[in-house]
């Protein structure tokens, strides 16, 4: 925990410098020069702050670097300006990299963490006992801490292609329908996930009527309550998060193994259609960024092309079977009926498989 708190606040000291220097019209300061700052200056100059010295110096350098990566993106206009991290919600990493052979080795259920030691692992067998590890990124979420390592593994053999090419449309109804007419359903709409969030609700108002009753008191009270529930609701969000991931993960799993020649996807405008009140809870839900970043990790892997069509393909609208545009298609019409040829079938499916047949293209992965 203490690794924790020191990279939190190494973080936030980092952008606090930078702010001073930007309102004083000083120079912006990297990670490098804060980093020989805070060792050679600031600790000596401020005796209360050696418990910086106290944990691991790879992990205090590189929560600098990544504040200094933050204000880089934010500069390039990739993201916002950085913000502070917080102690109730932190999302602070610790990096430990692999100083010495007795780093990283493993047992049944344990792994030593350089400058900490033997940690009992939840899980057991889960690296193989003669795994090659480069280093390890320790993460909290909720009450619990999790364990990412960096291992050397031989490179996947690419795989020849036993099926056709596959158009998959992603939507709100249905996650993701095939072209091949496979339907993957909204994860979202199941009860496992309705009643999880049932409880999250219930969980929510609990905790916010114990701040109200904090106002009224005027005191710090139920103090500890307060922080079990906190950590309940926490818990809770993150089952909901892992439930979606694993059935994301599962998706792309099937999808590779059947060895497709090539897989097609459509840019989404996730951002304008978050504009939509109506949509947008729905629509943050279902993950679809996420999803393209699976998929194209996996097809990467396994040298399977993958090919994204712009977003004004008009891969609803147009018959899969004579390529007749139908311009009065709403987004209420379910069924997709050509006046042209009659064809007959799912809007869903017809977009499929147009974004199967498209032609042009951009590759994300080519082989």
């Amino acid at each position: 925990m203490r690794t924790f708190g020191v990279c939190r606040y190494v973080y936030n000291m980092y952008i606090a410098t930078n702010r001073v220097n930007y309102e004083e019209d000083r120079k912006f300061m990297s990670g490098y020069d804060f980093s020989k700052w805070l060792n050679n200056v600031h600790t000596k100059q401020n005796q209360q702050d050696l418990w910086i010295k106290t944990v691991s110096s790879k992990a205090v350098k590189q929560s600098i670097m990544n504040a200094e990566r933050a204000y880089k993106n934010f500069f390039k206009g990739l993201s916002k300006h950085p913000r502070f991290k917080k102690k109730a919600r932190q999302d602070v990493k610790a990096y430990f990299p692999k100083n010495g052979k007795g780093d990283f080795s493993l047992k049944r259920h344990q792994i030593k963490i350089p400058t900490i030691g033997w940690v009992t692992l939840k899980e057991f067998n889960y690296l193989p006992q003669d795994a090659i590890i480069k280093s390890g990124t320790v993460s909290q979420k909720a009450d619990r801490f999790y364990i990412s390592v960096l291992c050397e593994v031989p490179d996947c053999i690419k795989q020849s292609p036993e099926s056709e090419g596959i158009g998959i449309d992603l939507g709100i109804k249905d996650f993701a329908m095939m072209s091949n007419g496979d339907v993957y359903e909204n994860m979202n709409k199941t009860d496992k996930v309705r009643k999880l969030e049932k409880r999250l609700k219930q969980a929510q108002r609990k905790l916010s009527r114990s701040y109200e009753q904090n106002k009224k008191v005027g005191e710090n009270c139920y103090f500890n309550n307060r922080q079990k529930q906190i950590c309940r609701v926490q818990k809770l969000h993150q089952r909901l998060a892992n439930i979606r991931e694993n059935y994301q993960k599962n998706i792309v799993s099937e999808l590779v193994k059947t060895k497709p020649a090539f897989i097609t996807l459509e840019e989404l405008n996730v951002r304008g259609m978050m504009k939509n009140r109506h949509l947008s809870k729905a629509i943050a839900k279902q993950g679809f960024f996420h999803f393209r970043t699976k998929l194209q990790m996996k097809c990467e892997a396994y040298g399977i092309e993958l090919r994204l069509v712009n977003r004004f393909y008009p891969s609803s609208k147009l018959c899969s079977a004579c390529g007749h545009k139908k311009v009065d298609l709403t987004l209420k019409d379910r069924v997709y009926e050509c006046v042209n040829c009659h064809q007959v079938l799912d809007r869903d499916l017809n977009a499929a498989m147009n974004l199967k047949q498209a032609t042009e293209y951009e590759l994300l992965v080519s082989v």
